[in-house]
């Protein structure tokens, strides 16, 4: 099963025309129309990382791969396990490469606005993560054209065309939850977690309940077919909420990313070593706003979530 080209959705024995779940539709029919969704996306998304020149193509791909992940546990069905696990191992071949263009990305803009030596000591400091990166897409491409990954596409392509409706085979008339309850249960576990921290949290707390919001929001983009405008509003403010915490990641994981580069330099000059101090203070500047910004987005997600109670 390995494969060295693109296979297209009537490759793995899609529908001609995208699936889509109308207003009323059972909660099973929601979760197979976002099952179809997303693998087209995986497919459309492969070409672009493939190609390399749009870092967005392997983002949209991580995307995906949550996406799904929240669909089929959003199902609330048993015997999913192993799909899981196989999205999971894929999350993380993309997650690294993901992780290190984020990391460049952001660190090259801090250092946009330095004088072109200072820049160019910048890219010394930083030319560890672009052999890291390297070796990241190396193996992401690895992956594409292994067994493995061609399996996956295979057997998550078989849930979206699943006979009877639900993806296990259940009937589609089945007795399931209403399509908004998928927003309960992970609403209630952000807010539990927010509402435990105090008012000095630490660096990991925020980036736990960044990943809690995050599960929020996919959860419902499933449900906003039929929960319309006040699901919508929630999204927006979700997706607030995660761009402050990711940010303040963001600025924790770059700290600690320009100090352990600058000690694995065996004789670093004086303008890299100086570089890192600006770099280090612009990240911890960054770091104290959004750490007094998060409170005020969670409290906004929590009032538009518990509305559509």
């Amino acid at each position: 099963m390995t494969r060295s080209v693109l296979v297209s959705p009537g490759d793995l024995g899609l529908p001609a025309t995208p699936l889509e779940a109308g207003a009323g539709a059972p909660p099973a029919v929601y979760v197979r129309a976002r099952l179809d969704q997303q693998v087209r996306v995986l497919l459309e998304q492969e070409a672009v990382a493939r190609e390399g020149t749009d870092p967005e193509g392997v983002h949209q791909l991580r995307v995906a791969v949550r996406r799904i992940r929240a669909a089929l546990k959003a199902s609330d069905e048993p015997g999913l396990d192993e799909v899981q696990d196989e999205l999971r191992w894929l999350g993380g071949v993309l997650g690294r490469i993901r992780d290190l263009d984020v990391l460049l990305g952001h660190l090259r803009a801090q250092a946009a606005d330095l004088s072109e030596d200072e820049r160019a000591a910048a890219e010394r400091l930083l030319s560890g993560l672009v052999e890291e990166r390297r070796r990241a897409r190396r193996r992401m491409l690895d992956t594409f054209r292994g067994a493995r990954y061609t399996a996956l596409l295979h057997r998550l392509a078989a849930l979206v065309t699943a006979e009877h409706g639900d993806i296990n085979g259940h009937p589609v008339g089945s007795k399931q939850a209403a399509v908004l309850d998928v927003v309960v249960k992970p609403h209630r576990k952000l807010a539990k977690a927010a509402r435990a921290l105090g008012d000095d949290p630490a660096d990991e707390d925020l980036h736990a309940l960044r990943i809690r919001g995050k599960r929020l929001r996919y959860a419902a983009e499933l449900a906003a077919p039929a929960g319309g405008k006040p699901v919508r509003r929630l999204i927006k403010a979700t997706k607030e909420f995660q761009d402050i915490l990711g940010d303040h990641q963001d600025t924790v994981v770059a700290e600690a990313e320009v100090r352990r580069l600058l000690d694995e330099l065996a004789e670093p000059d004086v303008d890299v070593v100086f570089v890192a101090g600006r770099l280090v203070e612009r990240e911890q500047a960054r770091r104290a706003d959004r750490k007094a910004r998060w409170h005020a987005s969670f409290t906004e997600v929590d009032r538009l979530a518990g509305e559509l109670r």
